[in-house]
């Protein structure tokens, strides 16, 4: 069975987009027939992007840990497309490695802003433009973030951040914005099969499989749901 979404005339503002996962979300919406403002820090014609922007596309450059240009990416956006309806928080990253008491304070700082800074700052910035459409927001927590483990504390605990900023700005903004997180284990990436190159990787999740779960949470299909963190991890 084929599930498709009609996003015509509707704005998506995709954060971390030059990355495996956000090229990939940026592209479903894109092909759902939104205009997607792709944003990240780290530009489409640098080594490590994904991105091929065009054709719907429209490439921001970003740093989304600092509020003042997290401001101006939005105001941007809107005064370019006219509307915001999606956020599509995708900026993050892992790293992992060292027991609590060995954790450098810099390593923490860096997981906290990168994972759970970016989410915070584009979600205050685009709520105002998000309730003029009844739009949507979709984060990515993680798998990770409903336990403890050894030597990725942090990382858990900024994911698991996302997850309940998500159920505030979800009760924040009752009949007005949903809010919704999805929550990945291992996704099928270039650098991920890099580090990992003796996994299963057939039972990693395709980038592009998440993108089309979050295209559903911003759907007409999803009405009734927000505050969620739906599980995306297949048999990862």
């Amino acid at each position: 069975m084929s599930v498709s979404f009609d996003f015509t005339d509707r704005v998506a503002l995709v954060t971390g987009a030059s990355g495996a996962l956000g090229s990939a979300v940026a592209t479903v919406f894109r092909d759902a027939g939104a205009t997607v403002a792709a944003a990240d820090i780290v530009e489409p014609d640098d080594d490590d992007a994904l991105l091929d922007p065009g054709g719907g596309i429209h490439f921001y450059q970003a740093d989304l840990t600092s509020e003042d240009e997290v401001s101006d990416l939005v105001d941007s956006v809107v005064e370019d497309h006219g509307r915001l309806d999606f956020l599509l928080n995708i900026a993050g990253t892992w790293r992992g490695g060292s027991p609590i008491d060995e954790t450098d304070v810099d390593a923490f700082d860096f997981l906290f802003d990168v994972n759970l800074k970016t989410m915070f700052l584009a979600s205050k910035h685009a709520l105002s433009h998000l309730r003029e459409t009844e739009g949507a927001i979709v984060s990515v927590s993680a798998r990770a973030s409903l336990e403890g483990g050894e030597g990725d504390g942090p990382y858990r605990a900024s994911k698991a951040g996302v997850r309940l900023l998500t159920e505030t700005i979800a009760e924040e903004n009752l009949g007005t914005v949903r809010a919704n997180a999805v929550m990945p284990s291992v996704i099928d990436t270039p650098q991920n099969r890099e580090m990992m190159p003796d996994a299963d990787h057939d039972a990693w999740v395709d980038p592009a499989e998440i993108g089309r779960v979050m295209s559903f949470l911003c759907s007409d299909a999803a009405a009734v749901t927000s505050g969620a963190a739906v599980p995306v991890y297949g048999e990862a």
